[in-house]
């Protein structure tokens, strides 16, 4: 942002009309349309299929643990940031309190990506969550059927390529032990059938998520 500008206050933010979604990062107000069909509905599936941790330990059907929570607005020193989903471990957040904003930085972040946001993401939130420390990051394209599977490292996230692109695996990514790459529900019965591909891949680990959980 320009020094000589203005900073946007949380005052701006409230008036942004509900139909946007609006962040503050750097001082600048961010504005983002509500989300399209498959930005919506991956989100929904990967809730859904997450469901399970989002209970208290040794709940029937668990493991449980976390909380997870759909769009929650988050203020990060001076940024205000909307994440498509987040989670924060009960041992770290016992009660789930019933305030507009959390303060606490989550312990995983799922960005669901598209052509509008898709540099917002990458360019702009993501810096933001390292500095929060915030240990684990998604990003999905529910266009390209991807999921990008982050690990904080230090300050700076583990580095990242496809290995997986529309279901067909990419050889550069063998290179990569810090990131894990699977398709998220690109099966050929596709989007939120229940023999989804990220189920397969949940259900592949010894713990039942990839390296975050």
């Amino acid at each position: 942002m320009n020094p000589a500008q203005r900073q946007a206050t949380y005052e701006d933010l409230l008036k942004v009309p509900d139909i946007l979604i609006a962040e503050i990062i750097d001082g600048e107000l961010i504005t983002s349309p509500r989300p399209a069909s498959p930005h919506a509905r991956a989100t929904s599936v990967i809730r859904g299929d997450l469901d399970p941790f989002d209970r208290r330990p040794g709940s029937p059907g668990g493991p449980g643990g976390w909380w997870i929570l759909f769009e929650p607005e988050l203020h990060l020193g001076a940024d205000i940031l909307v994440p498509d989903l987040a989670g924060w471990r009960r041992e770290r957040l016992p009660v789930l309190r019933d305030v507009p904003y959390f303060e606490q930085a989550p312990d995983w972040v799922c960005e669901v990506t598209s052509p509008s946001t898709g540099r917002l993401d990458r360019v702009r939130k993501m810096p933001v969550y390292a500095r929060e420390r915030v240990e684990h990051l998604w990003l999905v394209d529910p266009l390209q059927r991807t999921l990008e599977v982050y690990r904080l490292e230090g300050q700076h996230w583990g580095g990242a390529q496809h290995a997986w692109r529309r279901g067909k695996y990419s050889r550069r990514a063998v290179r990569s032990t810090r990131t894990r790459h699977e398709p998220l529900v690109a099966g050929a019965r596709g989007v939120g059938e229940r023999n989804s591909r990220l189920q397969l891949f949940l259900a592949r680990q010894k713990f039942p998520m990839p390296p975050l959980f």
